[in-house]
């Protein structure tokens, strides 16, 4: 069964998605959530759930912040808040949180998220013996990679097909401090449109922004795998994810559109390499022209990436 997940930036965008074909839209607030396109209250989590449930849909909430005991000390009451909205599952990294889920039974299913760090089947299944319903694979893993995991996991994976790639985070303020270090005001972060790019290659475009969680980098590509949704369906990879956090408002409907249609193929057996060809021309006539799109690192060689 192939399940289809976008990233909402509010309600209403939220319900848009799901009207568009897709499964589970995934939303959070941002105190203990990462790199979210916007921070839902709960009340708004309550609304989107309440929609995706009378629509047969389902809402995940993100809860995969680097908790510090500050934070450990809040998320409780908003752990039992989702709970009683009855959202249907949440990603957590931190395996302080995974004790007081169980130390307090809150009942809602979580996927094991922590980043970059989830890249075999040994720690996919070490979490899934310890109650997780899932994984949110690393987005620097090639296919070969991803296969093998696909074949040990016992519960399903999630993969980026679409969205932007963080390659680094500091729980510092580094633009703070370095726009404090020239002596120029901060620009705003709310746009996100701060990049880095290297002296050299003036076509790099690493996005940068701040937010309560620290600062964030972005591969200068965001990943794309719309020419290569056929062999992961071929290897039972199949849980899709959607990224929108520098694809805002309509846009990320559009773009999940094209994979809804893509989804819908497969599913009537009727995906073909001209489908796949004109859904991506669409892709990227869709994708901001500001940055590029590759298939990051699933086409690599396991063996000569450095």
């Amino acid at each position: 069964m192939m399940e289809l997940i976008a990233t909402a930036e509010s309600v209403e965008q939220g319900k848009s998605l799901l009207d568009a074909g897709v499964d589970t839209v995934y939303v959070g607030e941002d105190e203990f959530g990462l790199r979210l396109p916007a921070s839902l209250s709960l009340d708004d989590i309550r609304t989107l759930t309440d929609y995706a449930h009378d629509n047969g849909k389902q809402v995940h909430v993100a809860v995969n912040a680097l908790m510090h005991n500050d934070r450990i000390e809040k998320i409780l009451p908003y752990l039992e808040g989702l709970e009683s909205i009855g959202v249907d599952a949440m990603t957590v990294g931190d395996p302080g949180v995974i004790h007081l889920l169980k130390k307090n039974n809150i009942s809602v299913p979580y996927i094991y998220d922590a980043q970059v760090m989830v890249t075999s089947a040994n720690q996919v299944n070490f979490w899934a013996k310890r109650g997780a319903v899932g994984a949110v694979l690393a987005r620097e893993l090639t296919y070969e990679e991803l296969k093998m995991i696909q074949e040990q996991a016992i519960v399903p994976v999630e993969v980026l097909v679409y969205g932007a790639t963080c390659i680094h985070q500091s729980k510092r303020p580094l633009v703070r401090n370095y726009f404090g270090y020239i002596q120029e005001k901060t620009p705003s972060m709310e746009e996100r449109q701060l990049f880095l790019a290297e002296p050299k290659k003036e076509d790099t475009h690493y996005s940068i922004y701040e937010d309560i969680n620290g600062t964030h980098i972005f591969a200068t590509d965001d990943v794309n795998l719309m020419p290569q949704l056929g062999k992961l369906a071929d290897a039972g990879l199949t849980r899709w994810k959607l990224d929108g956090v520098f694809a805002r408002g309509e846009r990320i409907i559009e773009i999940a559109r094209l994979f809804v249609e893509a989804k819908q193929a497969f599913e009537n057996g009727i995906w073909s390499d001209d489908l796949s060809i004109r859904l991506n021309e669409r892709l990227h006539s869709l994708h901001p022209h500001e940055r590029a799109l590759s298939e990051g690192f699933f086409l690599k060689d396991p063996t000569e990436i450095q």
